[in-house]
C-alpha cells in the first residue's frame, strides 16, 4: 500500500496534532505572552508592572533553597530570545532589565545591545527612570499598620502604595500602583469607626527606606507571602527602593532603670492581693520580655493582633506556667495592655479594642496551652526540667539537667528502654 505522504484519509478526517509531552516553562510562556500583548507597544509603567509579575512568579514557584530564581528566569529568557531574535524578544529582555535583579542587569543590557543590531527596540526602551518627588506615611495609633505612599514623575506619573503589618512580624501585605493624588484621598476613603490612619508627608528617602526593610524581612518568611499584588508588584517595587536598603538595625534592649520605672508603675496602679505581688510583677516581667523581643515597633506597642498572637500561638509554644501564673494572667495582660497603650499616649476608644481583643483569645490560649502537640521544642524541654524540679532561673542547672536529659533519650534510642517520667 502506497505511504500517504500527509495527504488527509478520505472522509476528512484531520492528522492528529502532535503536542508537546512537557509543558511549557516559565520563560517560554513569558515570551509568549509578551508576542500577544504587543509588549512593545505598551507605556513604559505597563511594561515595568508586566516585566515585575513575570518574576514575581519565579519567585513564588521557587523552592526554599533555590537562591536567585528570579536571575535564572532572566537567563532563560535570554537564552530563548538570543537563540530566535524577534521584536517581542528584544522588549521583553528590555523590559526585565527595568525591573530585574542587580545581578542580570548587566547581562540583560549587553543582550538588548545584540539583538537591537537586527530588531527594532521598543518605544519606551529610551524613557527616563520614574523619581521619587513626594512621600507619606500613615500609621494606625497602635503602629502595628503603616500605609506608604511614594509619588513618582517620569514618564507616567503615579504612586506607589505599600500596606505593612506588623502583627507576628513585618510584613508587606499590600502593594499597589495609584494615581499621584491617592495620599491625599486615602483618610477620606477610610470608612467610620476604622482606626485613624492620616498621612503625614516623610521624607522621600526614609519612606523608600522602611519599605525596603520591609520588603527583605517579608523575603525571608517562609512559606513566601503570597498575596497576588505583592507577588505581581514586588520586582518592581524593588527595583525602586533597593538602593536606599538600610542597614541591620540593631536591637536596643530596654533600660533596666526604664525597665524598673514600668514595672514599679504598674505593680502600684493595679490592685491585687498581697500575696499575689510577685506573680503579678513577674507576668508584668514575661510581657515586657515578649514586647521588646516580639513587637517590633517597640515593648508597649500592643494592639488586638499582637494581643491574640499572643495568646494564642506565643505562649502556648513557648512559656511554662505554673498554675498561679496561668490562672491570673488575662486579668494580668488586660491591665498591662491598658497600662502599655496609656503610657504611649492611646486614647481611651482605641485601648477597648485591644483589652477586648484579650478577653476574646483568654479561653483560646487555655486551650492551647494544654495542647503538649504543639509545644515547641524550647518549651517541651522547659516543661520537663521543671518537672523534674529543676529551677529554671539557674543556668548551671539547666545546663546539668539538659546534658542528663539527651543522654536519657540517646540511650532510650539505642535500647529502647523506656525513658523516665517527664522526659
Amino acid at each position: 500500500m502506497p505511504k500517504s505522504r500527509g495527504r488527509r484519509k478520505p472522509g476528512g478526517g484531520k492528522a492528529p496534532v502532535r503536542r508537546s509531552p512537557h509543558p511549557l516553562r516559565l520563560s517560554g510562556r513569558v515570551l509568549r505572552e509578551a508576542r500577544t500583548q504587543r509588549l512593545e507597544d505598551r507605556d513604559v509603567l505597563a511594561v515595568e508592572a508586566w516585566a515585575s509579575g513575570c518574576l514575581g512568579e519565579a519567585w513564588l514557584a521557587a523552592g526554599m533553597t533555590e537562591r536567585e530564581p528570579e536571575q535564572t528566569l532572566c537567563l532563560e529568557v535570554v537564552g530563548r530570545a538570543s537563540t530566535t531574535p524577534s521584536p517581542h524578544g528584544l522588549a521583553t529582555v528590555a523590559a526585565l532589565e527595568r525591573v530585574g535583579p542587580p545581578d542580570s542587569r548587566s547581562l540583560l543590557g549587553e543582550t538588548v545591545e545584540i539583538l537591537a543590531k537586527s530588531q527594532p527596540l521598543p518605544a519606551w526602551y529610551a524613557a527616563a527612570p520614574h523619581r521619587p518627588v513626594r512621600a507619606w506615611r500613615a500609621v494606625d495609633v497602635w503602629d502595628s499598620e503603616r500605609v506608604l505612599f511614594v509619588e513618582y514623575n517620569g514618564p507616567v506619573p503615579h504612586m506607589l502604595m505599600a500596606q505593612i503589618s506588623e502583627v507576628g512580624g513585618t510584613m508587606v501585605d499590600k502593594l499597589a500602583l495609584l494615581t499621584p493624588a491617592a495620599a491625599e484621598a486615602w483618610e477620606a476613603m477610610r470608612e467610620d469607626g476604622e482606626v485613624p490612619m492620616p498621612p503625614a508627608e516623610q521624607d522621600a528617602d526614609e519612606v523608600l527606606a522602611d519599605l525596603a526593610l520591609a520588603l527583605r524581612l517579608t523575603d525571608m518568611t517562609w512559606p513566601r507571602q503570597d498575596d497576588e499584588d505583592v507577588v505581581a508588584l514586588r520586582a518592581l517595587a524593588w527595583a525602586r527602593c533597593r538602593d536606599h536598603l538600610p542597614d541591620w538595625p540593631e536591637h536596643q534592649p530596654l533600660d533596666e532603670a526604664e525597665r524598673a520605672r514600668l514595672l514599679d508603675a504598674f505593680t502600684a496602679s493595679r490592685t491585687h492581693a498581697a500575696q499575689e505581688s510577685d506573680t503579678v510583677r513577674s507576668l508584668a516581667d514575661l510581657f515586657l520580655d515578649y514586647g521588646e523581643n516580639y513587637l517590633g515597633r517597640g515593648p508597649l506597642c500592643w494592639s488586638p493582633g499582637q494581643a491574640a498572637g499572643f495568646l494564642e500561638d506565643w505562649l502556648p509554644r513557648k512559656a511554662v506556667l505554673d498554675q498561679e501564673h496561668r490562672m491570673l494572667l488575662p486579668a494580668v495582660l488586660t491591665q498591662w495592655v491598658t497600662f502599655a497603650l496609656t503610657e504611649r499616649g492611646v486614647e481611651e476608644p482605641w485601648t477597648s479594642p485591644v483589652v477586648a481583643a484579650v478577653d476574646a483569645h483568654a479561653s483560646a490560649f487555655r486551650a492551647a496551652f494544654d495542647d503538649e502537640e504543639a509545644w515547641g521544642p524550647a518549651k517541651q524541654i522547659s516543661a520537663a526540667l521543671a518537672t523534674r524540679g529543676v529551677d529554671l532561673t539557674d543556668r548551671d542547672a539547666v545546663d546539668a539537667a539538659v546534658r542528663t536529659l539527651n543522654a536519657e533519650r540517646l540511650a532510650h534510642q539505642l535500647t529502647g528502654r523506656p525513658r523516665p517520667s517527664g522526659s
